[in-house]
């Protein structure tokens, strides 16, 4: 479980080989020290910074980003050092202070993304420079430490603070690197306007529930993590980088170190050693307006990649945005409550024009406050939807929108996409700004769509039929932008519906001749379809186990699978109920997905032993739900399901080729 910490709180770390991932909302310098006992440098050669971002143990960024991930290995420290201070400073030429951008974010995570500790660090204003965390070794064990301490005369005040003779020196180094980008890997992305994030991909790796893709690392290129963090991971496989929904998944690449001691290689092991192409350039501003967006501006080695960052990104501006706003309030809140307990604490100034007077003062500064904070995130907001606006139109099929005119140009692919979109998100300070639910492909975890009445956002939906026609209807969905984005005979769909109840919504996949077989029905065809894919589950392990992938029998189809299970748990019987379990567990390691279309509260009679059904799938729902969080504020995120358009034919188009390619395959 991630821990959240607030200045001066530690966290024990339990794993040697972390990242440090640090979000801001404009370009920041970042570096660390090695300190002794007493948190001293030991001179020059302790401190990593962009003109020298490598130490035993510890690399760093070597230019200036909003992004940065900072690789530690706590094993391959000197005996000599007991305190890792990790520090950002605003470039030479940023104006202001920290104060005036986005709130810092830190994280420390795992190799695979996992979270292990967070820090907003709040209350800066006039400083440009802020010792943000440090790693302390206490009796032999390290642990973390949330800082926050700020410097207004930047980073020469914090080298001086820590020790240093040279730090003015260093500090005049620091900025030089940094302004002639010593060593630049890869190309920063095109300059934005004020308040607009000039981000890096957002280590895509899986997609706001799966994936990963390639972001910036301080040799190479390494893949990027999505916006989305699942709480619940999806069964066993390769590790991910963490997406962004707190019922999400991950990456399957993981930086990888170099022996103790040495300097550590953060190189993509299946990725070219060559930069990536940069990115698209804006079109020149007019004097005195911002930079017009332009699709595709993030980094990455194809435009699918550069779009996934791009959405990505956009949902961290909008989340860091949003988390400003919230404390800003909260801020103005506080403190016009302390205000007026004094006013209040005193006899006399409860009654009368003094305490009248008071009161309006109180409340005079809170609307201020407030309204300062509104002006900046309107003007975030309006940004992002004018970068939503361009990229919006520039989706491939796999990332675009049911209403797309994309589809109308639609082929079978002839390779997996990097993800694909189930749904879209917001938050509750901006409705009208959708950002992309974008999901890593192949599924890490299965999909539960919830059919159960309390799956509305207000809980108003009380028509418990209508409500199972949705979630059926949009498990359809899913299941054809699945088929339509693989390439032809790679994606096989199997369904079963005990009962027959979802025989309407599913026409769509019968009637083109999608499926593998008609849908399973009665207690013998649930049987034997589950018995089908779990036996396949087993054979499969015992391959990969044995080392022997080839000694699969012949015919065997290693298309990846996914089974749809409408109207659980009537009409399965306790065998069949463990065979899904083993499924939504083992599944997705082996290309075996689960797609339930289930009431939770339906199944109660099994008690807590469905328990573990439930944290292995992603919970989707058929109406708007705010289920969702982000992994860097926890905001609860509005998802709205795909909706095909009322009389529109494009999904029986789309299957319609599906079908044709899986024939001509």
């Amino acid at each position: 479980m991630t821990a959240e910490l607030v200045r001066g709180q530690n966290h024990p770390l339990s794993q040697a080989r972390l990242e440090i991932r640090v979000s801001a909302g404009a370009p920041v310098v970042a570096a660390a020290t090695l300190g002794d006992e007493q948190g001293r440098i030991n001179g020059v050669e302790g401190v990593a910074h962009p003109g020298a971002p490598t130490l035993p143990g510890l690399e760093v960024s070597r230019q200036a980003a909003a992004e940065h991930r900072l690789a530690v290995d706590l094993d391959a420290m000197p005996d000599t050092v007991h305190r890792v201070s990790v520090l950002l400073a605003l470039p030479a030429d940023g104006a202001g202070g920290f104060g005036a951008l986005a709130t810092p974010f830190v994280a420390v995570t795992g190799l695979d993304g996992t979270e292990i500790a967070s820090y907003t660090i709040t209350g800066l204003q006039a400083e440009s420079a802020v010792v943000a965390l440090e790693l302390y070794r206490r009796q032999g064990a390290w642990k973390v430490r949330a800082i926050g301490q700020g410097y207004a005369g930047g980073l020469a005040d914090l080298l001086t603070d820590q020790g240093l003779a040279q730090a003015h020196q260093l500090a005049a180094g620091i900025n030089e690197a940094v302004a002639q980008a010593v060593a630049r890997s890869v190309p920063a992305p095109p300059p934005r306007t004020d308040g607009d994030r000039s981000r890096q991909a957002a280590a895509p790796a899986l997609g706001p529930d799966q994936g990963g893709q390639a972001s910036q690392g301080a040799a190479g290129a390494v893949p990027p993590t999505s916006p989305y963090t699942t709480q619940n991971p999806g069964g066993p496989g390769q590790p991910r980088a963490q997406s962004p929904y707190q019922d999400g998944a991950g990456d399957p690449t993981q930086p990888v170190t170099s022996a103790p001691g040495g300097p550590i290689d953060y190189s993509h092991p299946r990725r070219r050693t060559t930069a990536p192409p940069p990115p698209p350039t804006a079109p020149p501003a007019q004097p005195g307006q911002p930079t017009r967006p332009v699709a595709g501006d993030a980094t990455g080695w194809s435009m699918e990649e550069r779009l996934y960052n791009q959405v990505w990104g956009m949902f961290e501006d909008l989340a860091r945005a949003a988390a400003a706003y919230r404390s800003a309030v909260d801020f103005a809140d506080s403190r016009m409550e302390k205000e007026l307990d004094q006013v209040l604490s005193d006899p006399r100034s409860r009654i009368g024009g003094q305490g009248d007077a008071a009161r309006e003062a109180a409340q005079a500064k809170h609307d201020q406050l407030v309204n300062q904070a509104r002006v900046t995130l309107d003007r975030d907001v309006a940004q992002l939807t004018a970068e939503s606006e361009v990229v919006d139109p520039a989706l491939p099929p796999p990332y675009a929108s049911w209403d797309s005119p994309v589809w109308q140009g639609y082929r079978v692919p002839m390779e997996l996409p990097m993800a694909v979109r189930l749904g879209d998100l917001h938050l509750p300070e901006s409705p009208d700004l959708r950002i992309p639910m974008l999901i890593r492909l192949p599924l890490e975890r299965g999909l539960w769509i919830d059919s159960g009445r309390g799956g509305s956002l207000d809980g108003s939906f009380t028509d418990s039929h209508d409500m199972r026609r949705l979630a059926m209807e949009t498990a359809v969905a899913h299941a054809a932008r699945l088929l339509a984005v693989y390439p032809a005979g790679e994606f096989t769909v199997h369904v079963i519906d005990p009962a027959g109840a979802g025989a309407q919504s599913l026409a769509p996949l019968v009637r083109t001749g999608v499926l593998a077989a008609p849908p399973a029905v009665g207690a013998a065809g649930v049987s034997e379809v589950l018995a089908r894919l779990t036996q396949r589950v087993d054979l499969v392990q015992m391959a990969l186990r044995g080392g022997a992938p080839d000694s699969l029998p012949p015919g065997f189809d290693t298309s990846q699978q996914l089974l749809i299970v409408n109207d659980f748990p009537h009409g399965f019987d306790d065998r069949a109920v463990n065979q899904l379990r083993y499924l939504a567990d083992e599944g997705p390691a082996v290309g075996v997905h689960l797609m339930m279309v289930a009431d939770r509260e339906e199944a109660t009679g099994y008690g807590p032993l469905l328990d573990p059904l439930w944290r292995a799938l992603l919970r989707l729902t058929p109406v708007p739900d705010d289920h969702l969080a982000d992994p860097w504020v926890g905001h609860a995120w509005t998802y709205e399901p795909p909706v095909v358009p009322s009389g529109s034919q494009v999904l029986q188009q789309v299957l319609g080729h599906v079908a044709a390619a899986r024939t001509g395959y």
